[in-house]
């Protein structure tokens, strides 16, 4: 499973919330809190909910909760991914 770059969490965040008005979207976007980018929780939750769809992950209401920049949702969903590929190795 591939870990999830900027650029695919920008196109994910773009479908399935929409452009945001207040900024354009961006390599520069890392840091920036995604309420000044112009999402809201109910976006940003809709596009987690489909992160975790999409890559078989776990994550807890409360991990999703604590997702405030892109930088933090790349840092959480690539641990996860991580995880899982150590969890598909150990099974083995």
């Amino acid at each position: 499973m591939e870990e999830l770059t900027l650029e695919k969490l920008i196109e994910l965040t773009r479908t399935y919330a929409g452009e945001a008005e207040e900024a354009a979207l961006g390599d520069d976007i890392i840091d920036v809190l995604f309420e000044q980018l112009g999402y809201d929780s109910v976006a940003l939750l809709e596009v987690l909910s489909q992160i975790k769809h999409r890559y078989g992950l776990d994550l807890s209401d409360e991990t999703v909760g604590r997702q405030r920049t892109p930088r933090d949702v790349l840092a959480t969903v690539n641990e996860a991914i991580r995880n899982s590929r150590a969890a598909t190795v150990l099974s083995q």
